[in-house]
């Protein structure tokens, strides 16, 4: 089994429930279809006797493959590979691993405040009727608090005291919202959208004609569509700098996010490593700099309205040297193989 990392940088004992406590880890949506592409929302309502919330833990069922989970702003995203039980077929490929666990770690929960996890895939070769078992941990420093029991047949959920948060597949039943077919990737886990992938080809009218301050032009910039209720979206643009000197991207803003963060993604080995630039991004002199999928990157958190294929979204530019600049970035769809950002 391999681990595979996402940094978004900013003796174990079980804790029997207490006060706050009574509430179980649940599932926003508790309802999806079989052979359906699904966000799973994970409610985490509180933390161990009082103590906040540091890591959240989910073991992915069988069943449920090529997950891809929604960063989170202060928190380590840890995604864990291995072989599946059962590969399921994928448009005529056979896939046997992929993602089994997802982990965000070293965050702040409050004990008085609650959180949603929420992670995307495809169930496949689960039977109408049947439920997935999402088994769950939370870590708060030293204590811990596990819901991964699952009721034997014929016993009554309800029974138990730490129930894994369980999800419905029914055809007949409400589904849970629904990935679009076309935007997943189709594949073990895919990371285009969020900068982690190979570049994608945009067409030429969804990148913004060049500008220019001062020595430094912009140009082949646009956002990345997002799916119904996302709050991140990824962003790139080309800096070339024309000047004896370098200069420096210390900041980006749009009144259509609550922050824009310069990030930078990399591969140690297995590890992949996307974190937060706090110096921004030096443009040296002479030379083009790139932000684009797979290395430095935009990243729209907390987005109200997601981006969608058409729009243009104000974004302002702040260099150190050439100082500010507001454009129109257009938003492209996802391109062939990639999805938009989750």
């Amino acid at each position: 089994m391999k681990t595979t990392r996402i940094f978004l940088m900013s003796s174990l004992s079980l804790v029997a429930m207490t006060g706050s406590a009574l509430a179980h880890v649940t599932l926003v949506n508790g309802t999806a279809k079989p052979e359906s592409y699904t966000v799973v929302q994970l409610q985490v309502p509180h933390g161990c006797a009082g103590k906040p919330t540091n890591e959240v833990r989910v073991t992915l069922p069988d069943g449920f493959y090529g997950a891809k989970p929604q960063p989170k702003a202060g928190w380590d995203l840890e995604i864990i590979k291995g072989d599946y039980a059962k590969p399921y077929d994928n448009h005529g490929t056979k896939v046997s691993s992929g993602p089994v666990e997802i982990r965000w770690k070293n965050g702040n929960l409050p004990d008085d405040n609650y959180d949603v996890f929420a992670f995307q895939g495809k169930i496949a070769g689960v039977a109408d009727g049947a439920s997935l078992a999402f088994r769950t941990i939370q870590l708060c420093g030293d204590l811990t608090e596990k819901w991964d029991e699952v009721a034997a047949p014929g016993t009554d959920p309800h029974s138990l005291k730490d129930p894994a948060p369980l999800l419905k597949i029914a055809s007949d039943g409400k589904p849970a919202p629904e990935m679009d077919h076309s935007a997943m990737g189709h594949g073990a886990m895919n990371h285009d959208a969020m900068g982690h992938g190979a570049a994608v080809a945009t067409d030429e009218a969804a990148t913004m004609q060049p500008v220019k301050l001062g020595s430094l032009s912009l140009s082949a910039a646009y956002l990345k569509a997002m799916l119904p209720g996302q709050p991140v979206g990824g962003g790139y643009v080309t800096i070339a700098n024309a000047g004896a000197e370098a200069d420096r991207l210390v900041s980006v803003s749009s009144p259509r996010a609550g922050t824009v963060e310069l990030h930078e993604m990399s591969m140690t080995g297995d590890v992949m490593v996307m974190r937060p630039l706090a110096n921004g991004i030096e443009i040296p002199a002479g030379a083009t700099v790139e932000l684009k999928p797979g290395g430095f990157h935009l990243m729209f958190m907390k987005v109200a309205t997601p981006f969608a294929k058409g729009d243009t979204v104000p974004v302002t530019f702040v260099f150190e040297k050439a100082g500010k600049i507001e454009v129109e970035l257009p938003v492209a769809a996802a391109g062939p193989g990639g999805h938009q950002h989750n």
